[in-house]
């Protein structure tokens, strides 16, 4: 009973959305802001069991006779500042805590991204123009630094992209027009994966009318 009770509420929904097709409605956005909702509301359980319940809470507040980090008072602390945006006269309380994310996460995270960013895609473009016994292979590792190379000229504007530079910066934005056309078929194809997911779901789980 319950997960018939479930399917008819997830097929209600789902048509609630598609009624979008038609027009703006207030059943479309009755659907719109329950979703919004919910997914606030899980991501914000999530993050706090996930990261701020093991990480800060019990760390800080474990259960009696264990060890405590008393130096995590300091983001405890910042973490409530954040809440003094609700009120006009400590809101200024804030703006430590906004300073401190600002100044510690991109320090944090700029390894992560010069790693995978920039030292992985150096080292990926680095191949061999030509492999013995495997024509193909040498096909693509040229094509791929001759498009590197001559995507690198287009951003470069030191000079005027004029004669023998206009024309490789030219053969550049070719490159980057199939790169951004793969991009965009990519991710068009994946939100017509999840609107076959939905239509599959309407005929099979809510009427059976599909079965596999």
């Amino acid at each position: 009973m319950s997960h018939d009770i479930g399917v008819w509420i997830a097929a209600l929904l789902t048509l609630g959305i598609f009624s979008f097709l038609y027009r703006d409605n207030p059943v479309y956005k009755f659907c719109e802001h329950l979703f919004v909702g919910v997914s606030a509301g899980y991501w914000v359980v999530l993050t706090y069991f996930s990261s701020m319940k093991p990480n800060l809470l019990v760390p800080l507040f474990g259960h009696f006779g264990e060890e405590r980090n008393f130096l995590l008072i300091i983001p405890f602390v910042l973490s409530l500042f954040l809440f003094s945006r609700f009120f006009p006269r400590g809101d200024w309380l804030s703006r430590w805590s906004i300073a401190t994310i600002l100044g510690v996460y991109p320090a944090l995270r700029i390894t992560g991204f010069g790693q995978s960013d920039l030292v992985q895609q150096v080292g990926g473009s680095i191949l061999p123009l030509w492999v013995a016994g495997d024509p193909l292979t040498s096909f693509n590792n040229l094509l791929l630094v001759a498009g590197l190379l001559a995507t690198l000229v287009f951003f470069f504007f030191s000079k005027e992209h004029s004669g023998a530079v206009g024309g490789v910066a030219k053969i550049g934005v070719y490159f980057l027009m199939v790169s951004f056309g793969a991009s965009y078929g990519y991710t068009v194809m994946a939100r017509v994966s999840l609107l076959i997911g939905r239509v599959m779901f309407l005929l099979d789980n809510w009427l059976g009318l599909v079965r596999f």
